[in-house]
């Protein structure tokens, strides 16, 4: 048998949690009816799929047992939150978060 490469098994895993996440929100409304939930469980429901993710992609930037750490990659990701924090537009974070990780690779 061929081996999955990690980057290959972080895709599947947000593939099955995307299908996951759709088939809650397809099945939800007809299994609870007319109700409403409480905002607890509504809150829990909203922030599941960023934090499963945001796990995702610290696994993946750190590897395993934290061995491959790229500290040029972990510059550039610490750029996104204070951007937009700011409200800078998603593409100028984007870019500038790639411009961080590139010069200091240089």
């Amino acid at each position: 048998l061929r081996r999955r490469g990690p980057t290959m098994t972080l895709w599947l895993a947000i593939i099955a949690v995307a299908a996951l996440s759709f088939a809650c929100k397809a099945l939800g409304p007809a299994l609870v009816g007319g109700r409403t939930l409480p905002p607890r469980a509504r809150s829990v429901i909203a922030l599941a799929a960023p934090a499963l993710l945001a796990g995702f992609i610290v696994v993946d930037v750190l590897g395993p047992r934290w061995s491959a750490v790229d500290l040029t990659l972990i510059a550039g990701l610490a750029v996104v939150p204070v951007l937009v924090r700011t409200r800078a537009p998603l593409p100028v974070t984007l870019v500038a978060a790639v411009a961080v990780t590139a010069l200091l690779r240089l």
